[in-house]
């Protein structure tokens, strides 16, 4: 990565290559801005990953803990490896042997966390070898302090999808949408796109369409979701759902719904399904599900756009909770605090200004980033 490029005013302040040969670790962790606090993300693992997308990614995260108000700066990291070709021992290996390089820096300015391919087991992996608790956060509910006190708050517990359905609601308050009966279709069946199902459909809303990487399943009558997650968890796909009609994963897109909410793949709206959009709310679930001129689209054919590093920000929040020890329940209480409040602040402002929500959400990160700074 040419970092002239990348540099700016915000960071990033440090760029650390680890390697060991002997156990063949290459690795990378970006600290891009540690003005709140210490840099807070993810460790991912794949054949591809490099500087260039860790920073982008520690960027990101310096935006979203930021409007989450929370004391963390951004940061990331990645490991070069195919995790699909080694043993469970060498991921071990690998995971340990970088959170071993990387004790002069975490937990003091870098927090590790789960991310692409990697989950609780690898947080307890990593906490074992650095030597400190608070190393990582989304570590397993079993590996505690004390035997019941200030445990890990695995990411499976869902409070990335719970936040995202608050940040629904919030967002149909804003408009007058009466969420009782509102329709929603769910891109993504995952541990994201379950949990907002399950949340949305506790206050009444009418889940019609799901989809997986098999494909779409539509009933503007509304799915059962107790019996699509059997037939999710016993055939391995939505689409063997009998009561629905089978669509393509695209479609799902263009259904006729009040609610759209993108929760897997980056960049599904794009010209040429931009205009097709019938939701009245576009709730960004998924990180980039489209580009900032896609939004700027739906903006002007008055669709209202909450952005991802607002409406999914549940993860970090629950990573903060972790890392003040709090139990499950305060957490929960916490995303839902946190994201109602960024949520709402978001669109009121937006509205008030005659901005785009995505405008308004990285003006107040800048804002908070900037007085940090300042100090």
């Amino acid at each position: 990565m040419e970092l002239e490029k990348f540099a700016d005013e915000f960071g990033p302040e440090m760029i650390v290559e680890v390697s060991n040969p002997k156990v063949g670790l290459k690795a990378v962790l970006v600290l891009d801005n540690t003005s709140r606090g210490p840099g807070k993300g993810g460790i991912r693992m794949t054949p591809t990953v490099d500087v260039q997308e860790v920073f982008r990614l520690a960027r990101t995260m310096t935006w979203k803990n930021a409007l989450a108000n929370l004391p963390f700066g951004g940061a990331k990291s990645g490991i070069i490896a195919d995790v699909k070709n080694i043993s469970i021992e060498k991921k071990k290996q690998l995971i340990q042997a970088f959170a071993h390089a990387l004790k002069p820096l975490s937990p003091s300015k870098y927090i590790a966390a789960p991310d692409v391919n990697t989950a609780e087991e690898e947080m307890r992996w990593y906490v074992e070898a650095n030597g400190s608790f608070k190393s990582a956060t989304g570590k397993p509910a079993n590996m505690c302090v004390k035997p019941g006190e200030k445990c890990g708050i695995p990411h499976e517990y869902g409070s990335t999808g719970f936040g995202v359905a608050i940040a629904a609601v919030v967002a149909a308050k804003h408009i007058g949408l009466n969420l009782k009966g509102a329709s929603v279709a769910i891109e993504g069946y995952g541990n994201v796109g379950t949990f907002v199902a399950s949340h949305l459909a506790k206050t009444g809303a009418n889940i019609v369409g799901i989809s997986d990487s098999k494909g779409c399943i539509y009933n503007p009558d509304g799915l059962k979701l107790d019996k699509l997650a059997d037939v999710k968890e016993k055939t391995g796909s939505v689409i063997n759902y009998k009561d629905g009609k089978i669509l393509g994963n695209k479609d799902l897109f263009e259904l006729p719904v009040d609610i759209l909410i993108p929760a897997a793949l980056p960049d599904v709206i794009n010209k040429d399904n931009v205009n097709k959009i019938k939701a009245k709310i576009f709730v960004e679930a998924a990180n980039i599900p489209t580009t900032p001129e896609m939004e700027e689209i739906l903006h002007k054919r008055g669709i209202l756009v909450v952005p991802d590093f607002v409406a999914n920000a549940g993860g970090v929040i629950s990573s903060y909770s972790e890392y003040r020890g709090y139990n499950p329940k305060r957490m929960f209480q916490e995303v839902e605090r946190r994201i109602k409040k960024n949520v709402k602040l978001v669109l009121d402002r937006a509205k008030k200004e005659n901005l785009k929500p995505r405008d308004v959400a990285m003006k107040i990160a800048m804002e908070r980033v900037k007085k940090a700074m300042q100090k």
